[in-house]
């Protein structure tokens, strides 16, 4: 297969009929809302399994409808407002948060950009609309749905509320910017903006296998943008309660989750797009069934690959306990952003070089060899700074232990002791001492 030039798919969309266009906006917004139904069950199953509970087993066969009752349940509770609230951008935050999460999943390719399917007897792609920065949309809209957070925690009147909507301001800021540099090395070597675009340069190797960095910087980033644990910080209720939809209720409340679990199908959607072939079928099927990308089977790989995103959400629920926020923070922006900066260095210098005509192996040596000096040179400086340190060894394990090294408590590790801890005499009555002592059990034996 000969390799696409930039934007050739693009001449299909646009093209469709008003009732079309209709259709593919419904069918869109019934597959977020219907895979949101099963992400719930499932994430409430599978936290379960894992937990060794029976997990939901009322609401229908095998407990499946369970998201149902949740909705009515919300559905059925009072709406309340806050009285302090400001009532405008109250009332708004859930909307605003909501909205964005569903738009973003306009441009999320089921299958590929020819018009290889019939729908009411008209030829059309298996996408909504493309354009030529259909990514930098993504980012847009993904942005757009944190204010709705942000005004959430603002306008409730409440401290704990804007200290999440505090925290996910930040939150923002901080993994939005390794997403989008994990984003520039694919348009990198892609040389495209457009997702069906970069779906078609996927072929015969996902970017998931040539871009490994910047698909598990990704993965994190996708992570700390959802909100989800072990990075739902600006909703910890072991500090905030609840977080920044403390005061909600209701609908409003079951909109912010809805957003969530939206956020997450659209995430898992983009990682599956950019990195993990889009709708191509896997590699041991597309080696013996020559029809598994065409017709409407693309879509059946597309889903499977978020579902299997999905599952991943859930599995680190189960698994990892949350991080503190100063090493939340740290990990975004001391070691995702560097590393993702780095990263598309080296992936800028590799195309560079390759479009120059430079052949593999003089590609390896002029990029490799500087990386491999830096590392070198990183070893040795480490090597030399952990020298003065093996040196003092021989002191004992208890010197120097500061249990509250950084600011925050630090337990003792094995052999070392914690220093004495002043107390106040006891302001008890002596008789109550003596009995507390076991003076009083003494005399009368």
């Amino acid at each position: 297969m000969t390799t696409p030039q930039p934007y050739e798919t693009l001449h299909f969309f646009g093209q469709d009929p008003w009732w079309l266009v209709l259709l593919k906006a419904v069918f869109c917004f019934a597959f977020l809302v219907l895979t949101v139904l099963v992400a719930i069950v499932w994430e409430r199953k599978v936290v379960a399994w894992m937990q060794l509970r029976i997990g939901p087993n009322r609401h229908g066969p095998w407990g499946m409808l369970q998201s149902l009752a949740d909705g009515v349940k919300l559905a059925l509770k009072e709406d309340l407002v806050v009285k302090g609230s400001d009532k405008v951008v109250y009332v708004l935050a859930p909307i605003v948060c909501a909205i964005p999460a569903f738009m973003a999943f306009a441009v999320i390719p089921f299958g590929p950009a020819g018009n290889e399917v019939s729908v009411f007897g008209t030829r059309t792609p298996l996408q909504l609309t493309d354009f030529p920065v259909a990514l930098l949309y993504v980012l847009a809209t993904a942005s757009v749905g944190i204010y709705g957070i942000v005004l959430a925690g603002w306008s409730s009147g409440s401290t704990y509320p804007l200290l999440g909507g505090l925290r996910s301001s930040a939150q923002m800021i901080s993994y939005e910017i390794a997403m989008g540099l994990s984003f520039a090395a694919v348009f990198v070597y892609s040389g495209s903006m457009s997702t069906s675009e970069i779906v078609a340069h996927q072929q015969p190797t996902w970017f998931a296998a040539l871009l490994p960095v910047s698909f598990i910087v990704y993965i994190v980033a996708m992570v700390g943008e959802t909100n989800r644990a072990p990075f739902d910080l600006p909703e910890a209720e072991g500090e905030l309660v609840g977080g920044f939809n403390t005061e909600y209720s209701s609908l409003k409340f079951a909109m912010f989750m809805l957003a969530e679990y939206v956020n997450m199908v659209t995430v898992s959607a983009v990682a599956s797009t950019l990195f993990l072939g889009g709708w191509r079928a896997p590699w041991p099927v597309s080696t013996f069934w020559a029809g598994a990308n065409h017709g409407w089977w693309p879509m059946l790989w597309i889903t499977l690959k978020i579902q299997l995103l999905l599952f991943f959400f859930i599995w680190l629920r189960g698994t990892l306990p949350r991080l503190r926020y100063d090493q939340f923070m740290k990990l975004g922006w001391k070691v995702l952003i560097p590393v993702s900066l780095v990263w598309l260095v080296l992936i800028a210098s590799v195309r560079a070089l390759r479009n120059e005509g430079y052949g593999f192996g003089e590609v390896v040596l002029y990029v490799g060899a500087p990386v491999g000096v830096i590392l070198l040179l990183a070893l040795l400086r480490d090597f030399l700074r952990k020298q003065p340190e093996e040196a003092g060894d021989g002191a004992p394990p208890e010197a120097g232990f500061d249990p509250m090294a950084g600011g925050y408590p630090v337990p003792p590790l094995p052999g070392q002791v914690l220093p004495p801890v002043p107390r106040r005499p006891s302001r008890a009555p002596k008789q109550l001492q003596d009995a507390l002592n076991g003076a009083d059990h003494s005399e009368g034996s």
